[in-house]
């Protein structure tokens, strides 16, 4: 996501190298390679002169202060602005109503049907109770497809198969919601085109009746431009509330991120960076920003690893740390909160300056299945008490795994390490002596 742009964004600002002022001719030099990134990322012409208008202006006459290079200077300049053309601050979803009702609009294939499985995940984050609605009365493995959703998610599904009229159904679900406790009702509505004027007739016909919370557009990222128009034209008729992207881990070229808000003038809510369920993620114009400009987005991975922190396990896992009981198991519980948090790329990505040396690096998804293969192969005693893992037991750990024993040995050296870590930073003296250490050793450097 947004690799190349990043890429000519940084060409461009190394006309300012070296550069001991902001004059307007190297800004102008650098503005114009700029614009050129967005116009190749697909960005609306017009906002993409804008937007070079607008930091040029800002740009010309600042004074440089000696701590701070030109070139530092306009990139900062730029990240203000990328996120301000972006919408400048998250705009959240509206969960208020009982039940909240959201509405599902967008093209066929844009993802609406996956992204309104990941929405009701997220929203039962929330502490909401929530009713899926299967309101596409057109695709024949709509209401299956649904379902199936609903029953990974362990989510309730509310559809009606004779049922032909998208209006009722909706209405029926909302009535069927409030008699049943839930708090939240998710309509997933039919794809259409915005030329096709008796099903976008339809569609603001479901809006009238079930007057929702949220009216949220799904659009494919992948579509650039298209995507913007297509947004702009849905929002005409249904005044929509924000706008949702997906296949943001595919080869968009970034352009309808931002583009949207300028264009079309309302926010972009969620991103859809991935097949999973779990990969939604609330959109922050601001941290997007600094992923563009290589700045990385440690808030985000942070908040990620959050979602998967579990206090009691934590507390548990602290007990074993201290009595050194840590075992193969609670290593093999590591990685599958780290699976959990996502695409492994994606998220060395947002760790700053990694993005970059990982550029041309192929992280697949299944990174961990050569570990979880040894670990899987070791008998429970030995998972638990790994001393007495020695050279035989090795070699069969090495078959069993189909791997070999060096890569056995590999995880065991890592496994010991990791280890170790634990144990100093959950004994404070040691940390602290540690961190000594290092100081001193870096006084003595200078």
């Amino acid at each position: 996501m947004f690799e190349n742009l990043s890429d000519k964004l940084e060409r461009a600002f190394k006309v300012l190298k070296g550069q001991g002022q902001i004059t307007e001719i190297n800004v102008a030099e650098t503005m114009k390679e700029v614009r050129r990134a967005l116009l190749d990322a697909d960005v609306n012409y017009k906002t993409a002169k804008d937007f070079t208008d607008r930091v040029k202006a800002k740009a010309l006459g600042q004074n440089v202060l000696t701590s701070v290079s030109p070139g530092q200077l306009l990139v900062k300049i730029t990240n203000d602005e990328l996120a301000e053309l972006m919408g400048g601050q998250n705009a959240g979803i509206n969960l208020s109503g009982n039940p909240t009702v959201v509405l599902m609009s967008g093209l066929q294939g844009s993802g609406k049907t996956t992204f309104s499985g990941k929405l009701a995940a997220y929203i039962r984050k929330k502490g909401k109770r929530v009713l899926l609605t299967a309101a596409d009365v057109y695709r024949p493995a709509a209401i299956d497809q649904l379902e199936t959703l609903g029953k990974q998610l362990d989510i309730t599904v509310y559809s009606e198969r004779e049922n032909k009229n998208p209006v009722s159904i909706a209405q029926n679900a909302i009535a069927y919601a409030k008699q049943h406790g839930f708090t939240a009702v998710i309509i997933d509505t039919a794809g259409r085109l915005a030329v096709d004027a008796a099903m976008m007739d339809e569609i603001a016909a479901i809006k009238k009746a079930i007057q929702p919370q949220e009216t949220l557009f799904v659009v494919d990222a992948m579509t650039g431009q298209d995507a913007v128009n297509t947004a702009k034209a849905f929002n005409e008729r249904l005044n929509i509330d924000g706008v949702v992207l997906t296949k943001l881990d595919g080869d968009a070229r970034g352009g309808a991120a931002l583009s949207i808000r300028s264009v079309v003038d309302k926010p972009i809510k969620f991103i859809g960076t991935g097949e999973k369920m779990e990969a939604l993620d609330e959109f922050h114009p601001e941290r997007m920003a600094g992923r563009i400009l290589g700045m990385g987005d440690v808030v985000s991975l942070v908040e990620k690893a959050q979602e998967q922190f579990d206090e009691k396990a934590a507390r548990e896992l602290q007990k074993k740390i201290a009595k050194d009981q840590f075992g193969f198991d609670d290593f093999l519980d590591q990685i599958g909160q780290i699976k959990k948090m996502g695409n492994m790329k994606d998220l060395m990505g947002m760790i700053p300056g990694v993005g970059k040396a990982l550029k041309n690096i192929d992280i697949p998804d299944d990174a961990f299945k050569g570990i979880e293969a040894i670990i899987k192969s070791m008998t429970p005693e030995e998972r638990s008490n790994p001393a007495l893992i020695n050279g035989s037991r090795r070699q069969r750990i090495a078959k069993g795994s189909g791997t070999n024993v060096e890569a056995v040995n590999k995880l065991m050296k890592q496994f010991e390490e990791t280890r170790k870590m634990m144990k100093m930073m959950g004994d404070k003296t040691k940390m602290m002596n540690m961190m000594k250490q290092m100081q001193q050793a870096q006084g003595m450097r200078r």
